[in-house]
Protein backbone atom coordinates (compact mmCIF):
# COMPACT_ATOMS: atom_id res chain seq x y z
CA UNK A 1 0.00 0.00 0.00
CA UNK A 2 1.37 3.63 -0.94
CA UNK A 3 1.90 6.13 1.86
CA UNK A 4 -0.13 8.60 0.34
CA UNK A 5 -2.06 9.55 3.59
CA UNK A 6 0.59 11.75 5.31
CA UNK A 7 -0.35 15.01 7.05
CA UNK A 8 0.47 17.70 8.60
CA UNK A 9 -1.41 17.11 11.70
CA UNK A 10 -2.84 14.46 13.41
CA UNK A 11 -6.28 15.12 12.29
CA UNK A 12 -4.79 15.71 8.79
CA UNK A 13 -3.94 12.43 8.82
CA UNK A 14 -7.08 10.79 10.17
CA UNK A 15 -9.32 12.63 7.32
CA UNK A 16 -7.02 11.31 4.54
CA UNK A 17 -7.11 7.90 6.02
CA UNK A 18 -10.71 8.07 7.03
CA UNK A 19 -11.20 9.54 3.24
CA UNK A 20 -9.29 6.05 2.01
CA UNK A 21 -11.54 4.07 4.15
CA UNK A 22 -8.78 2.83 6.35
CA UNK A 23 -10.26 3.93 9.79
CA UNK A 24 -13.34 4.47 11.54
CA UNK A 25 -12.47 6.05 14.50
CA UNK A 26 -10.26 9.06 15.66
CA UNK A 27 -9.11 9.00 19.21
CA UNK A 28 -5.14 8.82 19.68
CA UNK A 29 -2.61 11.48 19.04
CA UNK A 30 0.34 9.83 17.39
CA UNK A 31 2.37 12.50 17.99
CA UNK A 32 3.16 11.45 21.76
CA UNK A 33 4.35 8.25 20.71
CA UNK A 34 7.07 9.41 18.11
CA UNK A 35 10.41 10.74 18.63
CA UNK A 36 9.58 14.05 15.75
CA UNK A 37 6.25 15.55 16.23
CA UNK A 38 7.29 17.55 12.78
CA UNK A 39 7.32 13.43 11.49
CA UNK A 40 4.40 11.92 13.66
CA UNK A 41 1.95 12.40 10.71
CA UNK A 42 3.66 11.28 8.01
CA UNK A 43 2.26 7.74 6.50
CA UNK A 44 5.34 6.00 7.25
CA UNK A 45 7.35 3.86 9.36
CA UNK A 46 9.26 6.35 11.91
CA UNK A 47 12.46 5.03 13.81
CA UNK A 48 11.95 5.11 17.68
CA UNK A 49 15.59 3.84 18.39
CA UNK A 50 17.11 0.12 19.11
CA UNK A 51 16.58 -1.04 14.92
CA UNK A 52 12.86 -0.32 15.75
CA UNK A 53 10.24 1.47 14.50
CA UNK A 54 6.73 2.89 15.05
CA UNK A 55 4.47 0.99 12.18
CA UNK A 56 3.20 3.17 9.02
CA UNK A 57 -0.11 4.78 10.18
CA UNK A 58 -2.22 2.78 7.40
CA UNK A 59 -0.69 -0.76 8.82
CA UNK A 60 -1.47 0.52 12.25
CA UNK A 61 -5.35 1.16 10.71
CA UNK A 62 -5.39 -2.06 8.66
CA UNK A 63 -4.28 -3.95 11.75
CA UNK A 64 -7.22 -2.69 14.03
CA UNK A 65 -9.77 -2.67 11.26
CA UNK A 66 -8.88 -6.68 11.10
CA UNK A 67 -9.13 -7.12 14.69
CA UNK A 68 -12.35 -4.52 15.36
CA UNK A 69 -15.08 -7.73 15.82
CA UNK A 70 -12.96 -8.90 18.57
CA UNK A 71 -12.28 -5.31 19.98
CA UNK A 72 -14.70 -3.44 22.64
CA UNK A 73 -15.31 -2.84 26.02
CA UNK A 74 -14.10 -5.91 28.65
CA UNK A 75 -11.95 -7.45 26.07
CA UNK A 76 -8.61 -8.71 26.84
CA UNK A 77 -5.59 -8.11 24.13
CA UNK A 78 -2.01 -8.66 23.88
CA UNK A 79 -0.27 -6.08 21.62
CA UNK A 80 3.53 -8.55 20.68
CA UNK A 81 6.03 -5.94 19.63
CA UNK A 82 4.59 -2.77 21.20
CA UNK A 83 7.55 -0.34 20.60
CA UNK A 84 6.28 2.92 21.61
CA UNK A 85 3.28 2.46 22.78
CA UNK A 86 1.17 4.26 20.26
CA UNK A 87 -0.97 1.08 18.99
CA UNK A 88 -1.14 -0.20 22.70
CA UNK A 89 -2.86 3.04 23.80
CA UNK A 90 -5.58 2.58 20.86
CA UNK A 91 -6.27 -1.01 21.96
CA UNK A 92 -6.71 0.36 25.46
CA UNK A 93 -9.32 2.97 24.05
CA UNK A 94 -11.53 0.64 22.60
CA UNK A 95 -11.25 -1.68 25.94
CA UNK A 96 -11.51 0.84 28.52
CA UNK A 97 -13.41 3.91 26.51
CA UNK A 98 -14.93 7.05 28.43
CA UNK A 99 -18.61 6.23 30.54
CA UNK A 100 -19.95 8.45 28.13
CA UNK A 101 -20.03 5.79 25.24
CA UNK A 102 -21.70 3.22 27.30
CA UNK A 103 -24.58 1.91 25.99
CA UNK A 104 -27.48 3.09 27.37
CA UNK A 105 -28.94 -0.74 27.59
CA UNK A 106 -25.90 -1.40 30.22
CA UNK A 107 -26.78 -1.16 34.19
CA UNK A 108 -23.48 0.10 36.55
CA UNK A 109 -22.93 -3.14 37.72
CA UNK A 110 -22.66 -4.61 33.90
CA UNK A 111 -20.56 -1.34 32.97
CA UNK A 112 -18.34 -2.46 36.04
CA UNK A 113 -18.10 -5.79 35.60
CA UNK A 114 -16.61 -5.35 31.87
CA UNK A 115 -14.08 -2.44 33.10
CA UNK A 116 -13.05 -5.00 35.32
CA UNK A 117 -12.31 -8.07 32.60
CA UNK A 118 -10.54 -5.91 30.19
CA UNK A 119 -7.35 -5.84 29.86
CA UNK A 120 -4.36 -4.83 27.40
CA UNK A 121 -0.61 -5.67 27.45
CA UNK A 122 1.72 -4.27 25.64
CA UNK A 123 4.68 -7.04 25.21
CA UNK A 124 8.32 -6.06 23.77
CA UNK A 125 11.73 -7.97 23.88
CA UNK A 126 13.67 -5.13 24.70
CA UNK A 127 13.43 -3.22 27.89
CA UNK A 128 14.09 0.25 27.04
CA UNK A 129 10.99 -0.15 24.09
CA UNK A 130 9.06 -1.58 27.46
CA UNK A 131 10.25 1.81 29.18
CA UNK A 132 9.21 3.78 26.04
CA UNK A 133 6.05 2.45 25.77
CA UNK A 134 5.41 3.53 29.40
CA UNK A 135 6.47 6.89 29.18
CA UNK A 136 4.81 7.57 26.05
CA UNK A 137 1.28 6.83 27.87
CA UNK A 138 2.27 8.62 30.76
CA UNK A 139 1.90 12.27 28.49
CA UNK A 140 -1.72 12.14 29.18
CA UNK A 141 -3.99 12.02 31.94
CA UNK A 142 -6.11 9.26 30.09
CA UNK A 143 -2.85 6.88 29.49
CA UNK A 144 -1.66 7.56 33.50
CA UNK A 145 -5.00 6.02 34.79
CA UNK A 146 -5.00 3.33 32.21
CA UNK A 147 -1.23 2.30 33.92
CA UNK A 148 -2.88 2.60 37.79
CA UNK A 149 -5.38 0.27 35.91
CA UNK A 150 -6.11 -2.39 33.47
CA UNK A 151 -2.94 -2.03 30.98
CA UNK A 152 0.55 -2.93 31.51
CA UNK A 153 4.11 -3.11 29.51
CA UNK A 154 6.29 -6.14 29.84
CA UNK A 155 9.56 -7.84 28.97
CA UNK A 156 9.38 -11.16 27.66
CA UNK A 157 9.68 -13.39 24.23
CA UNK A 158 6.53 -12.31 21.86
CA UNK A 159 6.98 -15.56 20.23
CA UNK A 160 5.78 -17.59 23.76
CA UNK A 161 3.43 -15.04 24.22
CA UNK A 162 2.48 -13.82 27.56
CA UNK A 163 0.95 -15.17 30.88
CA UNK A 164 -0.54 -12.58 33.23
CA UNK A 165 -0.07 -12.09 37.38
CA UNK A 166 -2.92 -13.95 37.61
CA UNK A 167 -1.82 -16.69 35.55
CA UNK A 168 -4.44 -15.81 32.63
CA UNK A 169 -2.80 -16.42 28.87
CA UNK A 170 -5.97 -16.19 27.09
CA UNK A 171 -6.63 -12.95 24.44
CA UNK A 172 -9.66 -12.02 22.61
CA UNK A 173 -7.32 -10.53 20.31
CA UNK A 174 -3.51 -10.56 19.37
CA UNK A 175 -1.57 -7.78 17.44
CA UNK A 176 1.90 -8.56 16.39
CA UNK A 177 3.88 -5.19 15.37
CA UNK A 178 7.16 -6.58 13.80
CA UNK A 179 7.18 -9.21 11.21
CA UNK A 180 7.67 -12.97 12.33
CA UNK A 181 9.44 -16.03 10.20
CA UNK A 182 6.54 -17.95 10.86
CA UNK A 183 3.12 -18.31 12.79
CA UNK A 184 3.98 -19.08 16.08
CA UNK A 185 2.16 -22.10 17.75
CA UNK A 186 2.20 -20.52 21.24
CA UNK A 187 0.27 -17.48 20.10
CA UNK A 188 -2.47 -19.25 18.60
CA UNK A 189 -2.81 -21.31 21.58
CA UNK A 190 -3.37 -18.37 23.92
CA UNK A 191 -6.07 -16.80 21.45
CA UNK A 192 -9.56 -17.35 23.33
CA UNK A 193 -12.44 -19.35 21.72
CA UNK A 194 -13.60 -17.04 19.92
CA UNK A 195 -10.54 -14.79 19.07
CA UNK A 196 -8.37 -13.09 16.46
CA UNK A 197 -4.75 -12.88 15.68
CA UNK A 198 -3.18 -10.15 13.05
CA UNK A 199 0.51 -10.91 12.26
CA UNK A 200 3.04 -9.58 9.94
CA UNK A 201 4.86 -12.80 8.35
CA UNK A 202 8.21 -12.81 6.53
CA UNK A 203 8.30 -13.94 2.87
CA UNK A 204 9.80 -16.89 2.60
CA UNK A 205 11.45 -16.32 -0.93
CA UNK A 206 12.29 -12.59 0.50
CA UNK A 207 9.48 -10.28 -1.39
CA UNK A 208 8.65 -8.57 2.09
CA UNK A 209 5.73 -9.69 4.07
CA UNK A 210 2.44 -10.45 3.71
CA UNK A 211 -0.66 -10.14 6.44
CA UNK A 212 -1.84 -13.05 8.28
CA UNK A 213 -5.12 -13.46 9.91
CA UNK A 214 -5.62 -16.04 12.56
CA UNK A 215 -9.04 -16.95 13.65
CA UNK A 216 -10.15 -19.93 16.31
CA UNK A 217 -13.94 -19.94 16.49
CA UNK A 218 -16.45 -21.08 19.23
CA UNK A 219 -15.49 -24.48 18.91
CA UNK A 220 -11.92 -24.39 19.06
CA UNK A 221 -11.56 -24.67 14.88
CA UNK A 222 -8.17 -22.74 13.59
CA UNK A 223 -8.50 -20.76 9.90
CA UNK A 224 -6.05 -18.75 8.74
CA UNK A 225 -5.92 -15.91 6.11
CA UNK A 226 -3.20 -14.34 4.10
CA UNK A 227 -3.29 -10.95 2.59
CA UNK A 228 -1.67 -9.06 0.45
CA UNK A 229 1.97 -7.74 0.60
CA UNK A 230 1.94 -4.92 2.81
CA UNK A 231 4.47 -2.79 4.39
Amino acid sequence: MAWTCSGRTNAELITNMWDANLIQSERIDRGHYTPSRHLAYEDSPQSIGFSATISAPHMHASALEHLSPYLGEGKRVLDVGSGSGYLTAVLAELVFPSSSSHSSSQVPGEVRRSREMGKVVGLEHIRALKDLGEFNMRKSEKGRKWLEEKVEFVVGDGREGWIDINGEADWDAIHVGAAAKEIHEALIEQLRCPGRMFIPVQDSRGSGQHIWVVDKDREGKISKEKFVNEK
